[in-house]
């Protein structure tokens, strides 16, 4: 006899347009009156209400070349000459404005387009930029914001638990492109209930050897939430120094290859299209079942405290208890039932990583090593930026418009989580 699952009544909405943003500017303009009634011809018409018909547009991007004017001036006693200092730029002889430099950044490592797609665009719209003089802008845009870089380093690994996780960076090489590798490690306590905000550091490397996430994590105690990956073994050690670290593995990861093996619409797809069915494993139909469940108590109890996380999972669960499937890594998988701050999958990690897998085939390639790990930088202060909900390209022309002049000692104030923007026209005529 078929299983048969009860299913909620729902009520299906109808499709509708959601308004335009409120923040946007309107444009308002009124259609001429008819002069005369259509009906009858007379003129006596009185308004009586009016329809709005709003049309979403956009004004094309303007250049504009701002002025700073610094008179000189000399003294009629002493023939002194006086003059206001030069205007910061962040590259040295600079030219680029805050705005246009945050621009070209974001482009880069936010949208994934590469410096030549968009010294293109710039020629279309009547100002040409030499890529090789694009490229120095970042360069110089990196070294600049290396401060805020370093200081989202030690705040991610300062967390009580990260996510970890890598994935493939294509690098130029002599006739051909090399497989390096980018690394992330999230720190995202909201899952628990922390008040830390979230941040995400990122490192890059020639191949995927186990030294770079030993070096990496090299300072690290804690909890480490992470796939199979065997290059993460040595830092699980007992004896390691200056503390063991917890290894804490992924469900998600786990749930992949039963799910391979009980893929239901696959097959049914691979049968309607003429192709031979494969085996269904009723093993594991039920492990897939028995992680789903796991997961549902997870969404239900996300954003509570570690206590009441872990008392949401005791050890004596049957879903935990049934899962004797999985014993060789069974302390990993099983840490979360005493340990409230785990979470079942490594999805921060991957999350981060998504837009470098999504946008690979944009950009092809870092054009050397030097380029990935000023593209690790960067995607960690971008990536960051997006997991507090802050406006990537905002904050990049705020902070490098300020940074020159602002103490280093309250760096801190331009991280993400602390920023405060200002206005970028009222400080430029002023």
């Amino acid at each position: 006899m078929a299983r048969t699952t009860t299913v909620a009544a729902f009520t299906r909405r109808r499709p509708s347009r959601q308004p335009f943003p409120e923040h946007l500017p309107r444009e308002r303009i009124i259609e001429p009156a008819p002069a005369v009634c259509a009906c009858c011809g007379g003129e006596r018409l009185r308004k009586i209400g009016e329809d709005v018909t709003e049309t979403l547009e956009v004004i094309p991007r303007q250049w504009t070349v701002i002025q700073r004017v610094r008179e000189t001036f000399s003294c009629r006693d002493c023939e002194k000459i006086a003059q206001a200092p030069a205007p910061f730029h962040v590259t040295p002889r600079g030219w680029a404005g805050p705005g246009l430099l945050a621009m070209i950044l974001f482009e880069k490592f936010g949208q994934h387009q590469p410096l030549n797609r968009q010294a293109e665009r710039y020629a279309r719209e009547g100002v040409p930029l030499a890529l090789s003089t694009l490229a120095d802008q970042v360069g110089a845009g990196c070294a600049a914001l290396e401060p805020l870089i370093r200081r989202i380093e030690a705040h991610v690994f300062a967390a009580e638990r990260l996510h970890a996780d890598d994935t493939t960076v294509p690098v130029l090489a002599k006739g051909k492109t090399d497989t390096g590798r980018c690394w992330v490690y999230a720190r995202d306590d909201r899952p628990f209930g922390g008040p830390a905000p979230p941040a995400a550091m990122f490192y890059y490397s020639r191949d995927r050897a186990g030294e770079h996430p030993q070096a990496h994590l090299a300072g690290y105690v804690g909890l480490l939430q992470a796939d199979a990956y065997g290059g993460y073994g040595k830092l699980y050690g007992a004896d390691r120094r200056p503390g063991p670290i917890l290894e804490a593995a992924c469900w998600a990861h786990a749930r992949r290859p039963f799910f391979a093996l009980a893929d239901l619409a696959s097959n049914a797809r691979r049968k309607a299209q003429g192709k031979t069915g494969a085996v269904i494993s009723p093993l594991a139909l039920e492990a897939v079942r028995r992680i789903d469940a796991l997961f549902d108590i997870e969404r239900a109890i996300a954003g509570r405290s570690a206590e009441e996380r872990r008392a949401s999972l005791s050890r004596g669960n049957d879903l935990a208890n049934a899962m004797d499937y999985m014993l060789k890594r069974w302390p990993a998988f099983t840490r979360l039932l005493d340990d409230g701050r785990v979470c079942l999958s490594n999805n921060a990690a991957e999350r981060a990583l998504r837009g470098i897998a999504l946008r690979r085939k944009s950009w092809r390639f870092a054009g050397s090593d030097r380029g990935g790990r000023r593209a690790a930088a960067m995607y960690s202060l971008i990536v960051t930026a997006k997991m507090n909900d802050v406006d990537p390209q905002a904050w990049l022309a705020d902070v490098l418009a300020r940074v020159a002049e602002h103490p280093a000692h309250r760096i801190d104030e331009f991280l993400p989580w602390n920023w405060r923007p200002q206005d970028i026209a009222n400080r430029l005529a002023t």
